[in-house]
């Protein structure tokens, strides 16, 4: 039987800044918004703490969902990632399982209260296909995670979806800027799948996994982790100038230097384990990005 240490591990916590740093980012431009539509009040406490709960209950429980569907398919027979609870005969498939859908249900009753709360109704369809997706990107017969799709479906969820859900549920509208901090965090929750899945090529190769990282082999999906802190960086610049100039977008660039070590590690050509630090370390660059703009957004109002 697992132990605590051992289901928290098991919920991934390092991967956790995906689902916080969206909040944080609609959430601001949000209360940026209130200062160019002038006598608006978007702002809502209650309707982000909402979204925040939504975001980290749908990120564990594809993590948990993760775990469970690809301990019964045999798939984690070979990884060198963290805890794995089925994989490991840590725990029984069928609570990893009831794990995963009691995380979902948590998401879902927190998504109704934001909803009830913003009577923004639209909300209600992109929660539900939100959860199906993410049982299905590695569960069902022909799980799409395994066919390359998985970094779709992290750009899609944890970037588009995540900021501009937080950013319409308060403000009732969809704006350019909050597109823009959409392309940021969904750059960077990309670039820690991406990471994730170099470290697993070989493995995923031999259990018929054809992720992204498979199909592209290890230097393009080395380019590729670049190419998605680039653009992440890049947008936050473009960004910061919309809200507050020139200045804004200089200082939103500042994180960049959290992200030269694990750019430095992925560089030389690390493989397996090695790459395990590089997943803490990018999180940790989403996470300071996310932050770092934020508050920039704020100031700038």
């Amino acid at each position: 039987m697992a132990t605590r240490s051992q289901w928290i591990a098991g919920a991934r916590p390092q991967t956790l800044p995906a689902a916080v740093a969206p909040v944080l980012v609609g959430t601001s431009l949000a209360y940026w918004q209130e200062s160019v539509d002038v006598g608006a009040s978007y702002f809502q406490p209650a309707v982000a703490l909402l979204a925040l709960i939504v975001s980290l209950a749908l990120q564990v429980g594809v993590n948990y969902s993760n775990d469970y569907s690809d301990g019964i398919r045999g798939t984690d027979a070979i990884r060198v990632g963290p805890v794995r609870l089925v994989g490991q005969d840590l725990a029984p498939p069928k609570h990893v399982k009831y794990a995963a859908f009691i995380s979902y249900g948590i998401g879902a009753i927190a998504g109704l209260l934001m909803v009830l709360l913003s009577h923004y109704y639209l909300l209600i369809p992109v929660g539900i296909v939100a959860i199906i997706s993410a049982w299905f990107y590695t569960g069902g017969k022909n799980p799409y995670g395994y066919a390359g799709w998985g970094e779709v479906f992290v750009f899609t969820f944890f970037g588009l979806v995540a900021v501009i859900g937080t950013y319409a549920a308060q403000t009732m509208h969809i704006s350019l800027p909050s597109i823009l901090g959409a392309i940021v965090c969904g750059a960077l929750s990309t670039a820690i799948l991406v990471v994730n899945n170099l470290r697993d090529i070989p493995g995923d190769t031999q259990s018929g996994k054809k992720t992204l990282a498979v199909r592209l082999g290890d230097n393009r999906t080395r380019v590729f982790y670049y190419l998605c802190i680039v653009i992440a960086f890049g947008t936050a610049a473009y960004l910061g100038q919309i809200c507050g100039g020139p200045k804004i977008a200089l200082l939103v660039l500042l994180p960049a230097l959290v992200a030269i070590k694990p750019i430095a590690i992925v560089k030389s050509k690390a493989k397996g384990p090695e790459l395990i630090p590089v997943l803490a370390g990018t999180s940790r660059v989403l996470l300071v990005l996310a932050v770092a703009l934020s508050v920039a957004i704020a100031l700038s109002r």
